[in-house]
C-alpha cells in the first residue's frame, strides 16, 4: 500500500477484554465513518495486535497536515457522541501522533503490518532519514511485502486540548513512526533480526533503540481489522 495523502495520524491504545466487543462495533459503525465524513481524511485503517490481544494500531491517512487544525475536526473533537464518551475512558496508554508522510512506496494493502517508533539523534536524523527512506523504496518489491512508510511528528503549533482528549487523558506521542506492511508475516517479523534490528537503526541514529524503550523504539505486529475510505461513507 502506498498512502493516499501528505499527513498522517498514527495511534497506538489498549482496550480491556471486557470491552473489546462494545468497542469493535462502536469504532466499526461511528468512529471511523465519523471521522471519514471530516474534509481531508481518506482513508482510516484499524489493525488488531498478533501478540496481545488488548492492542490496536489506528491510522488517519490525511490530506494534509492542517486537516488537524481546521474547524471541522476540532468541531468533532470537542462534541464527541455520547458512544464515543462511553468508549473513550477505555483507550488505555494512548499514544498518538500527528505526522508528515516522508515516504511512502508499495500497493494493496496486506494482512499484517510491522509498526516501528523511533526517536532520532538529533545529530544523526540526517543519515538515519536516509537509511529508512533507502529501505521504504526497497522494501516493497520483496517477497510478502505491499509496502514501506516513513512518518515524522509534525508541529502544530499551540492547539488547545480537545474534550476527546480530556476523556483519554494525557496522550503520549511518536517521534517517528516507520511502517511495513505485507501479506506474509514472517519477512516483517524477520526484519527485526536485519535491516530494522535495534542494534542496526541504533548504529543508524536511534536513540536508544538497542532497548527498546518507550521513548525510543518500540516495535509491534498487528493483522487488518477493517478499512474504511471517505469515498465509502
Amino acid at each position: 500500500m502506498a498512502l493516499t495523502g501528505k499527513a498522517a495520524v498514527a495511534m497506538w491504545w489498549h482496550i480491556a477484554a471486557d470491552q473489546k466487543a462494545d468497542f469493535l462495533d462502536w469504532h466499526t459503525h461511528e468512529h471511523l465513518p465519523e471521522r471519514l465524513r471530516i474534509p481531508g481524511f481518506q482513508r482510516g485503517t484499524r489493525w488488531s495486535s498478533e501478540d496481545d490481544e488488548t492492542g490496536f494500531f489506528v491510522m488517519y491517512e490525511l490530506s494534509d497536515r492542517q486537516v488537524l487544525a481546521g474547524p471541522a475536526y476540532l468541531a468533532r473533537l470537542n462534541d464527541p457522541t455520547p458512544w464515543s464518551v462511553k468508549m473513550m475512558p477505555h483507550h488505555a496508554g494512548m499514544v498518538r501522533s500527528l505526522c508528515d508522510v516522508t515516504a511512502s512506496a508499495g500497493a494493496g494493502i496486506g494482512r499484517h503490518m510491522l509498526t516501528l517508533r523511533i526517536s532520532p539523534a538529533a545529530e544523526q536524523a540526517l543519515q538515519l532519514r536516509a537509511y529508512l527512506k533507502e529501505l521504504v523504496a526497497t522494501l516493497p518489491t520483496r517477497r510478502g511485502v505491499t509496502g514501506a512508510h516513513l512518518l515524522e511528528k509534525a508541529d502544530l503549533g499551540q492547539v488547545a486540548q480537545t474534550q476527546e482528549q480530556r476523556i483519554r487523558g494525557q496522550d503520549r506521542t511518536a517521534d517517528w513512526v516507520f511502517l511495513v506492511c505485507g501479506h506474509d508475516a514472517e519477512p516483517l517479523r524477520g526484519l527485526l533480526a536485519s535491516e530494522l534490528a535495534p542494534s542496526v537503526l541504533n548504529q543508524q541514529g536511534g536513540v536508544g533503540a538497542e532497548v527498546h524503550a518507550d521513548d525510543a523504539l518500540v516495535a509491534g505486529f498487528y493483522g487488518i481489522s477493517a478499512t474504511l475510505s471517505a469515498a465509502e461513507v
